[in-house]
């Protein structure tokens, strides 16, 4: 077993594309690190050039000890799991988990004793004559990591190994995967663009965007703290609710269109750096379950005001779509910093999305009261995008 380790790794293509950009990032012995962000933003270029199938233009790896810039794939004991399988349809599963062990003339009693082991670890203990083409998604997902399971790997890589699957096998396969890293208990890398994928899966959770990383932490703090307004709006479902406001002179408010929100002190005291935009534009955040709907349950001085466009019956819940008249900011909007490109990939639905108890008293095509607690709020600097904390 290793640990990775990313010091300032950048890849440039010989056009000049530069996809990475100064990555630093570290995962440590046993560890489940999931790189998340939307196409293009170099999370697959990432892993490939820990796996050692992209040159690196700049910076250090390291898989162990072991300074590993300049080793093959082979010297570097990975494992890599793709999203397409990459079975061998005319062999039998125990033959296909078997194959790398094969090559390296591995004697016969310890590869059939490797296979068994992680025939039971996996699961497939009845499937070990079957051809590849009689199995589900979710059974060859497992024979390919059987494949990398035998091979007592330092890592693990994983490439969107369930993007292949239907949505309700995704979802158990999300269980799967982890319950078999952590018996396993090897550091593994795991790219997804499924925000809900990586909050699940990860111990850690690196965003990319652009080829930057924007943020990584603990799937909970990205989701309560995000540092930017890009981890702001890609992080979470629903994404957060997000507005363009003004901070009255004396900080008591927040004018958020035509309304105005009652702003405490206590506000501040969370927040110290928000009393620098007294008076100034700003950016405010309010995830979908800040938004009870005003009622004996949720009573606050502070209230939004919005018109309800439509709603969803999720039964254990309602999602509320909203409008008000505040400027949204949207996925398209957010633009600039160093080179970015605008995160086009994300999408808001309407103005706003709530999220509330499914007796709530709200109509379609209605006004409704909504409760906000101030302190709940997040704040962003537009020009920065950086979260004001």
């Amino acid at each position: 077993m290793a640990s990775i380790l990313i010091e300032g790794v950048s890849k440039v293509y010989p056009n000049g594309f530069n996809a990475v950009r100064e990555l630093s990032l570290d995962v440590a012995e046993g560890e489940f690190m999931v790189m998340v962000g939307p196409s293009g933003c170099g999370k697959t270029t990432a892993l490939r050039m820990v796996a050692g199938l992209e040159e690196i233009t700049s910076g250090t790896l390291r898989i162990g000890d072991r300074v590993a810039n300049h080793l093959t794939s082979k010297e570097r004991d990975v494992a890599m799991v793709f999203q397409n399988y990459a079975l061998y349809p005319h062999m039998s599963v125990a033959e296909n988990i078997a194959f790398g062990l094969s090559l390296r003339k591995t004697p016969k009693d310890e590869i059939n004793r490797k296979v068994a082991e992680a025939a039971e670890i996996l699961g497939l203990n009845s499937l070990l004559h079957q051809k590849p083409g009689l199995l589900s998604g979710g059974q060859r997902q497992r024979v390919a990591m059987g494949r990398a399971i035998v091979r007592n790997p330092a890592i693990f890589l994983m490439d969107e190994p369930l993007s292949n699957l239907d949505a309700k096998l995704r979802v158990q396969m999300r269980t799967e995967v982890r319950r078999i890293q952590r018996r396993i208990g090897v550091a593994t890398l795991y790219v997804t663009h499924d925000q809900t994928e990586a909050m699940t899966m990860g111990d850690r959770v690196a965003v990319m965007r652009a080829g930057v990383l924007q943020q990584c932490d603990h799937p909970q703090v990205l989701y309560s703290n995000p540092a930017n307004l890009f981890v702001a709006a890609f992080i979470g479902s629903p994404a957060m609710n997000l507005f363009e406001a003004t901070l009255s002179d004396d900080g008591a408010s927040l004018r958020l269109g035509s309304q105005s929100l009652a702003i405490s002190e206590a506000v501040y005291q969370h927040r110290p750096g928000l009393a620098a935009y007294r008076g100034r534009r700003l950016v405010v955040g309010l995830r979908a379950e800040d938004l009870p709907v005003l009622g004996s349950d949720h009573q606050t001085e502070t209230v939004l005001k919005a018109y309800v466009e439509a709603i969803e019956a999720l039964g254990s819940e309602l999602l509320v779509h909203f409008s008000l008249d505040a400027a949204r900011v949207s996925g398209e909007q957010l633009g600039g910093g160093a080179e970015l490109e605008p995160a086009a990939a994300i999408d808001i639905v309407g103005e706003g999305i709530a999220r509330v108890e499914p007796r709530a008293a709200v109509r379609m095509g209605e006004d409704t009261l909504f409760a906000v607690y101030p302190e709940r709020l997040h704040f962003f600097d537009p020009e920065s995008q950086i979260a004001v904390s």
